[in-house]
């Protein structure tokens, strides 16, 4: 539908004489019902397109130069175009700041101290941030490491000062937008009043221009240009999956804004020999038989630092060592960020059998079976059947000629149809 068969009383739900106190209840009501941060996930974004429609239907009614306008002319006297147009419109993050959060409570709210009703300028006071992911590998979390590197960023003209023309020339307020960048169009969809906004193409979205004789030769009306930096960022020891690491004012620079910030998120690589929970590691170590059972003395791991993990087993004589028993070094597990304590370092062992490359005498089997400890009892049945079998099967044939996965059976009697339970 056109722009002039918009109700922007019906988007507030009120009357065409409502007052302006019953038009500031209705939009505080309205945008609290459409409050983006008030829907699921999935209903954000048309909540978002209903929240800034009731903005731009209060942002009208409120003014009453504006509500005389839109009650004598429709909505095809806010056109876009400046004459008089409703300019670039409220940036829809001011909006939220405004009302649920730099205000406190709902201090955005007309006759509350906060948002006042004409449109807000919606240039952001900060350029945007510049978010990336660092992997980092478990020995550099674990010791702390300093990375310099190179960075092509957008940094203010140094010969026109971000003004993008020559010095004594002025730049022409672009008629198409009405100096906006800009151009906010209302639009009727079903029951929802939606805006669409698109930046001026006259002006590539600055509002203003330079003539191509009067633009700045070095950064050809850009206000920008391109430099190459020598950055450095420390990772700390003990950081970890999830942390930030941020270089203030590092981000492009853009005219008229504070600069943003790099933000690095850290990604934790993983590791061949450690595995990593909180401030705690964990290893698995090799140990033979003949270890687990009459004990060693030697290094089982190296350290992420390069040092080597010393272990001297048993700790009291005729311990042995079983499959998968867990060993706690307290004090070897990652730093923390602050002070000197580290996590635990827990070591589970893993017993290595022999292979076929062993082959002992008859006699040396023999004291084995002596030394070594007795098999359980014998199980008991009425028939026995000794039976060949496979020293090498493989588990992953295991259910494989099973054309249901070993999870279904059928029936020949019911062709298909579903089990019945017998009448009592």
């Amino acid at each position: 539908m056109s722009q002039a068969e918009v109700d922007l009383y019906e988007v507030l739900g009120i009357a065409n004489s409502a007052s302006k106190d019953e038009i500031r209840k209705a939009y505080r009501k309205a945008a609290l019902a459409n409050h983006p941060d008030k829907v699921p996930e999935a209903e954000r974004e048309e909540a978002e397109i209903r929240f800034k429609a009731v903005q731009e239907a209060y942002d009208i009614l409120y003014d009453e130069d504006k509500r005389h306008l839109y009650d004598t002319h429709g909505m095809g006297a806010f056109n876009g175009s400046g004459e008089p147009g409703m300019g670039a419109g409220p940036d829809l993050d001011d909006i939220l700041a405004q009302m649920f959060g730099g205000m406190g409570g709902m201090g955005g709210m007309p006759g509350m101290g906060g948002m006042p009703g004409g449109p807000r300028a919606n240039k952001p006071r900060r350029s945007p941030n510049e978010e990336q992911k660092y992997e980092v590998k478990l020995e550099d979390l674990y010791k702390g490491k300093t990375v310099k590197f190179a960075s092509t960023k957008n940094v203010i003209c140094s010969l026109c000062q971000g003004k993008g023309g020559k010095e004594k020339a002025q730049a022409k307020k672009c008629a198409t937008c009405g100096g906006q960048g800009v151009k906010q169009v209302l639009n009727q969809m079903g029951q929802f009043l939606t805006t669409s906004t698109v930046p001026c193409s006259t002006c590539n979205g600055e509002g203003e221009f330079f003539s191509p004789k009067d633009k700045c030769k070095k950064c050809k009306g850009k206000k920008t240009t391109e430099e190459r930096k020598i950055l450095e960022i420390y990772v700390p020891r003990g950081a970890r999956e999830g942390d930030k690491i941020i270089l203030e004012g590092e981000a492009d620079q853009v005219p008229g804004q504070e600069p943003g910030d790099i933000v690095f998120h850290i990604v934790e690589e993983d590791h061949a020999v450690f595995r990593r929970a909180g401030s705690d590691l964990t290893a698995t170590i090799d140990v033979t038989v003949a270890e687990a059972l009459t004990g060693f003395s030697r290094v089982v791991v190296k350290h992420l630092d390069g040092r080597g993990i010393e272990l001297q087993h048993p700790k009291k004589p005729g311990d042995v060592l079983s499959p998968g028993q867990v060993l706690k070094v307290p004090g070897e597990g990652m730093p923390m960020k602050r002070g000197d304590e580290r996590g635990n370092l827990y070591l589970v062992v893993n017993i290595k059998f022999p292979d076929q490359s062993w082959k002992p005498s008859p006699e040396v089997l023999e004291k084995l079976k002596e030394l070594l400890p007795k098999p359980e009892a014998p199980i008991q049945t009425d028939t026995v059947d000794e039976v060949d079998y496979d020293p090498k099967g493989d588990l992953d044939e295991f259910g494989a000629k099973d054309a249901h996965g070993g999870s279904a059976w059928e029936d020949d009697d019911d062709e298909g149809e579903p089990a019945q339970c017998a009448a009592q």
